[in-house]
């Protein structure tokens, strides 16, 4: 059995629950639940996230995900004792692939199913949010955080680059040399600092972080079905297109809601006001 093989079995045997999922109507709240261990990424932890997510956004009557982690922490990223079996992963006839394999259809998976899905998730940052944990709340369609959270840059004191669309999220964020800085300097960042940057969208006390992750959910539901998640491939590939690119995929995309039922109940309702 391969390095990779064997995290993936080890991870699936896992005997306890360390992600709760708290299911409603038309949202779910999602928690990291291994405090003691500050919700590091193990491999249960993230081959039980990877099966939650499999689900939930297979389920069209969930609009909105809240993605959160059990106090102190959000995530403390990837978990050390993996990262120092590593190596020997390169002496298989697999090399370094292994852990490629990994990288990709483990962690890559989740930020995937974060991105490519039409339902919008919602991190909320309760504490320090590290590594590829960072990486998954940054993939988000938007982030909160409690007053308590900090945003831990710990790629380079392990010697790692950012990975898992950190890269991607930090110079479009920061621009180049603001992603460089973050990379190079190593500082934690206070929440406010986060939001300043434009890291974070708000900064709420801790207390009231998933009432306010809540409230999002239920703006989100308040939209028409077919709003969000059109508008969310829509904003995602804009990111990386051209803006004449971006005004064809608007006009090809626009005309379709106006054969909604919804579209013309909301313009009969202000025609009658």
């Amino acid at each position: 059995m391969s390095f990779y093989e064997d995290l993936v079995r080890s991870g699936r045997e896992h005997p306890d629950a360390i992600i709760r999922v708290d299911r409603g109507a038309d949202r779910a709240v999602i928690t990291l639940d291994d405090p003691g261990k500050l919700n590091v990424l193990s491999a249960a932890l993230v081959q039980q996230l990877k099966a939650a997510l499999q689900e939930l956004v297979a389920d069209r009557a969930i609009r909105a995900i809240v993605l959160t982690g059990a106090d102190p922490g959000f995530s403390a990223g990837g978990d050390l004792r993996m990262m120092d079996e590593a190596p020997s992963a390169l002496a298989s006839p697999a090399g370094a692939t292994d852990i490629w394999r990994w990288i990709r259809y483990e962690f890559g998976a989740v930020v995937r199913l974060i991105a490519r899905s039409d339902t919008a998730f919602i991190a909320a940052l309760n504490g320090a949010a590290a590594g590829v944990g960072l990486a998954w709340a940054l993939t988000c369609d938007l982030a909160i955080a409690s007053e308590r959270a900090r945003i831990v840059p710990a790629f380079g004191r392990l010697g790692l680059l950012p990975e898992v669309g950190t890269s991607w999220a930090i110079t479009r964020r920061l621009g180049y040399q603001g992603a460089f800085a973050y990379y190079a300097g190593g500082e934690h960042l206070t929440a406010e600092q986060a939001r300043e940057l434009g890291l974070v969208h708000e900064v709420v006390p801790h207390e009231e972080l998933l009432a306010a992750a809540d409230a999002w959910c239920t703006r989100i539901a308040a939209l028409p079905a077919h709003a969000m998640t059109m508008t969310k491939p829509l904003l995602r590939s804009a990111a990386d297109a051209t803006w004449e690119n971006t005004l064809a995929m608007e006009e090809f995309a626009e005309p379709q809601c106006f054969t909604t039922d919804a579209f013309a109940d909301a313009v009969r309702g202000l025609l009658s006001a």
